[in-house]
């Protein structure tokens, strides 16, 4: 099956245009040569032991400068600063952040993560949340489609396979902008076929990437997962809990997974989060109460 591919305009772009030398001055004049324009020109200048020296080289153009151990801030900064431009032109107002395990297979198809037997029939059960994780974003991209114009609510996902997958899938099944925010890994680097193009992201800093997850997140929808889906989780929850980011939806879906690998009662008996902590979570089982409960929370 071939994916949906749609582009944030709606067309196909003229890739000669994206390669114009647009000025700093928006009204035409600038009296500065780009950095683009010397870079290109650089390129085929004469070929001399003098221009084939590393230090001749551009600094925004030399890899090997940028990838130094000492220029980390200026790598970190660039990863935080792209993705936010290019959400930015694309118009991207809030998102619904979709996690959950990438091991978890679509319904039908087999568990290729199990190691062992009861792997494979607990992933197999699991399929459920594929379909329900499809289910909601699908359901979450109508919305924006129908009363904000697909910039509002709109899923973003880890880009990967599993529970990612059928975030973006969903969205794609209503021919919805969907965003990726994908890791450098040793496995699952690939964004998943669902995805934006346009949207698709990569990263080489976790806590970069984090920080673009909820920047513009509106809700937090949960599903079964293991120690990156566990990760997010909290990361959003002790922001929330210390105030450290507004209150937002945080869906745990699938109750009985999540009552049975966290006990977040036990918790509050030790005294180790406040007995209100326990209201930072909701639990749901269905995509529509997920919705639900998005839908009570902003009062829509």
């Amino acid at each position: 099956m071939k994916a949906p591919r749609r582009s944030i305009d709606g067309h196909a772009g003229d890739e000669a245009d994206t390669m114009t030398d647009t000025p700093r001055n928006q009204n035409g004049w600038d009296p500065f040569p780009s950095s683009r324009r010397d870079k290109e020109e650089t390129a085929v200048q004469l070929d001399t032991p003098q221009t084939r020296s590393p230090t001749y080289e551009l600094a925004y153009a030399d890899d090997d400068f940028l990838t130094r151990e000492e220029t980390r801030g200026i790598r970190l900064q660039l990863e935080l600063m792209k993705p936010e431009l290019a959400l930015n032109e694309a118009g991207i107002l809030s998102t619904v952040v979709l996690f959950g395990g990438a091991r978890i297979p679509e319904p039908g198809t087999e568990a290729w993560a199990a190691r062992n037997e009861t792997q494979r029939r607990n992933l197999e059960a699991n399929s459920k949340f594929y379909e329900e994780a499809r289910r909601f974003a699908t359901i979450a991209s109508q919305h924006s489609a129908d009363s904000h114009g697909g910039k509002e609510y709109v899923i973003v996902t880890g880009g990967g396979p599993g529970v990612m997958e059928a975030g973006n899938r969903g969205a794609a099944d209503v021919d919805a902008l969907s965003i990726s925010l994908n890791i450098t890994l040793p496995h699952e680097q690939a964004p998943n076929r669902f995805a934006t193009p346009e949207l698709c992201f990569n990263f080489h800093y976790f806590a970069v990437r984090k920080m673009h997850f909820l920047l513009r997140a509106k809700a937090m929808a949960i599903f079964p997962g293991g120690f990156g889906t566990m990760d997010e989780l909290f990361e959003a929850l002790t922001l929330i809990q210390t105030r450290r980011m507004q209150r937002i939806p945080v869906l745990l879906f699938g109750e009985s997974f999540w009552r049975r690998v966290i006990d977040l009662e036990a918790l509050a008996e030790e005294g180790t989060i406040a007995p209100e902590d326990l209201d930072l979570v909701t639990y749901v089982d269905t995509a529509e109460d997920g919705w639900a409960a998005i839908r009570k929370f902003y009062d829509f």
